[in-house]
């Protein structure tokens, strides 16, 4: 059995996202990995991630993993997660500046300094519980509307087509929490970290079939 393959480039919480998908999905073999023929006979893949973007790419692109992850984006259900998320748009303002995969068009953006809500100054990174307003789409089965997820950052996603975001957030100013087309998924937020909303979104990508 394939089974799941989990993207190590060395940027993400990668045992707990392990552990997570286990949890959710009880029989799928799930796999740490970065050999590009494990990525190839998966049946699905989770590119998880933390840090900074231009160590991102470069750990990618020294590990040879750039054109596997292509490949898996073309071919298989595909689960971008936190930087994992923002690696999947063309450009980051990060690092003063990174071009990134390019899988979605649109831009990742830093928070404007200044934000505030209900008059209080709202701190960078955004940390911590927030909402996620859905936009239809199967792996927000059985998830209830506005429900809470666990973020961490200080850059957020702009992708340049509005029908490709899947969910959105208010911090300051509202911006894409998730982003979908296709066989692909992704969310800025933490699922392993978000206990039963995250188990339920784990589980539906595990059983998605897009």
């Amino acid at each position: 059995m394939a089974g799941l393959a989990i993207v190590d480039y060395g940027m993400g919480n990668l045992h707990s996202i392990a552990k997570a998908c286990e949890r959710a999905g009880p029989g799928v073999r799930v796999t740490v990995t970065r050999e590009a023929a494990v990525l190839a006979r998966a049946d699905r893949v989770v590119f998880p991630g933390v840090g900074a973007i231009r160590h991102c790419m470069a750990e990618l692109e020294r590990l040879e993993l750039v054109e596997p992850l292509r490949r898996a984006a073309a071919e298989k259900p595909f689960l971008g997660i936190c930087l994992g998320m923002q690696a999947l748009l063309e450009h980051s303002e990060e690092n003063e500046g990174v071009d990134t995969l390019g899988f979605f068009p649109g831009r990742v953006r830093r928070f404007p300094a200044g934000l505030a809500e209900a008059g209080r100054p709202l701190k960078i990174p955004h940390m911590g519980w927030n909402r996620v307003h859905q936009v239809p789409h199967p792996l927000w089965d059985g998830i209830a509307q506005d429900s809470w997820f666990y973020f961490v950052h200080s850059y957020y996603a702009d992708p340049a087509d509005p029908a490709h975001v899947t969910g959105r957030t208010e911090y300051g100013i509202e911006f894409a929490s998730a982003i979908g087309r296709d066989n692909l998924f992704a969310v800025q937020f933490h699922p392993e970290k978000s206990q039963q909303a995250g188990l339920r979104l784990l589980a539906n990508f595990m059983a998605w079939n897009p």
